[in-house]
């Protein structure tokens, strides 16, 4: 195949009316890319001479997906048609022999169909002049789709859209996939000529076809072997089918290359993510984004996973989220731990339940197990870090650092007050409240002096029932008046 005589031109101006969205259609997000950046990839495979993109409707927002991965943008201004955008890009097309021509909203095309489509063309054109290759496909269901009508010699006599068949045309099941190769030379006149006189006053490409047709020129249809490849996403049912397509593939490509994903229908990978060999997917893990897990991890049940590297060997336990974070090798978290915003926890530390870690570094051999956060940290090899401990990063106005040296022990419930630093070898007493510098070495200990009360408790426990059940108090006896004594009788 001789790279330099085609380009790649993706059609990606129009808005999506159908979606019922502010967001342009190739904008939105199946398998975890944008429906342009899927086409722009596969069409790359193929080393074009260029890959220009068409844009319009949020033409600044489409060049920012698609320019990073080497396709050129020309602007189509107003939207009118698809033969209209390709008229757009004629000036760069000059001395390209044939153009590839897909929709941006076609995720699923593969890049060996579109070469095996600019090959079967390539051959057309040399020996029969072939002006024109389409691509179609053969549909259970073809409502919707435009039909291919061929000849009896095997070659395209028209593609009649559905509101223009037959009865006899309704029975066709090969469609339309609106992706073309065109040799240009003969394309470029016959596209000139075509007049918008549909509703939209917009100029097609399919109407470009029919005149080469008429005008005796070869127009051939190779069918895509998977019919799956041509879906378009015109409506959130749509986009919805074609994003579980996307990662039912991705899933299967990274089974077969010896990752085990148990339930895989539960389990939601993007297109980027990276997984290495003999990792175990548990049900129920997302992975997004641009996601790399080595070799021999474990990612348990519920654990979301964005934009991270996870190195060879670590175990992310049940119901982690990790986001913008590195594990080094060995590395052990959760469950149920959050590690974010630039996490970054070296070869074999451990991060318990209930830990939350964010822009901090947890170096070689570091625990924090339980009910602790660490924000704008740094902490040293081989810490213990107790439960309940608390970095206060935060002043009201800046986020502040807590630097805690190697080999220290923090007890639970410690509040570190940055900015604070804790030498190497420190003891922290649980339940201080650090505010200044510990020296290596050093006893830190900042609380109240413990006061015991005996029987405190006991007579608080009476004065408590006593409140809650008070007693009548009695009347007090009326005193009766003492009885005169009797005087004794003399005899």
């Amino acid at each position: 195949m001789s790279a330099g005589d085609f380009a790649e031109v993706v059609l990606a101006a129009g808005k999506g009316t159908r979606l019922k969205s502010n967001l342009a259609k190739v904008l939105h997000r199946a398998g975890g890319r944008p429906l342009v950046e899927h086409v722009v990839l596969a069409a790359r495979e193929l080393r074009p001479q260029a890959t220009y993109v068409i844009v319009g409707h949020q033409a600044d927002a489409v060049r920012a997906v698609v320019e990073p991965r080497g396709a050129r943008c020309v602007l189509q201004q107003p939207q009118n048609g698809t033969g209209h955008a390709l008229l757009v890009a004629r000036r760069y097309l000059r001395g390209v022999k044939y153009a590839l021509v897909v929709p941006g909203d076609a995720p699923l095309i593969r890049a060996e169909t579109l070469r095996a489509l600019l090959e079967a063309h390539r051959r057309a054109a040399q020996t029969v002049g072939a002006a024109a290759t389409i691509l179609s496909a053969i549909l259970h269901n073809p409502t919707g789709y435009g039909r291919i009508v061929r000849k009896h010699d095997g070659s395209v006599a028209a593609i009649v859209e559905e509101k223009a068949l037959t009865p006899e045309q309704r029975e066709i099941r090969e469609v339309n996939s609106s992706i073309y190769c065109f040799t240009l030379e003969k394309l470029w006149p016959r596209l000139s000529q075509v007049r918008p006189e549909n509703v939209h006053r917009e100029i097609y490409l399919t109407d470009a076809i029919a005149l080469l047709d008429q005008q005796g020129e070869k127009v051939l249809a190779e069918v895509a072997p998977d019919p799956h490849e041509i879906l378009g996403c015109n409506t959130r049912a749509e986009l919805a089918e074609v994003d579980r397509l996307l990662r039912h593939h991705k899933r299967a490509a990274l089974m077969a290359a010896g990752v085990t994903i148990y339930l895989p229908n539960t389990v939601t990978i993007d297109a980027d993510v990276q997984v290495g060999t003999d990792t175990v997917i548990e049900p129920n893990v997302q992975l997004l984004g641009k996601t790399r897990i080595g070799a021999n991890c474990v990612i348990r049940s519920g654990s979301v996973i964005t934009h991270s590297l996870i190195e060879d060997g670590c175990e992310v336990r049940q119901n982690c989220v990790v986001s913008a974070t590195h594990l080094g090798k060995g590395v052990v978290v959760g469950p149920m731990a959050h590690l974010r915003d630039g996490a970054d926890i070296r070869a074999g530390a451990r991060v318990g339940n209930y830990v939350e870690v964010k822009k901090s570094v947890l170096h070689e051999g570091v625990k924090a197990m339980h009910l602790t956060y660490l924000g704008d940290a740094s902490v040293g090899k081989n810490t213990n870090v107790g439960a309940g401990t608390i970095t206060c990063n935060y002043d009201g106005v800046r986020k502040n650092p807590t630097k805690i040296g190697a080999k220290v022990f923090v007890g639970s419930g410690t509040e570190l007050v940055a900015p604070v630093r804790v030498g190497d070898g420190a003891y922290i007493a649980a339940g201080s409240t650090i505010t200044e510098d510990v020296p290596a070495n050093a006893l830190g200990i900042a609380r109240g002096r413990q006061t015991t009360k005996p029987g405190w408790a006991a007579a608080r426990r009476r004065q408590l029932a006593a409140a809650a059940n008070p007693r009548k108090k009695k009347q007090p006896r009326k005193s009766k008046a003492p009885k005169a004594k009797k005087k004794a009788k003399r005899r």
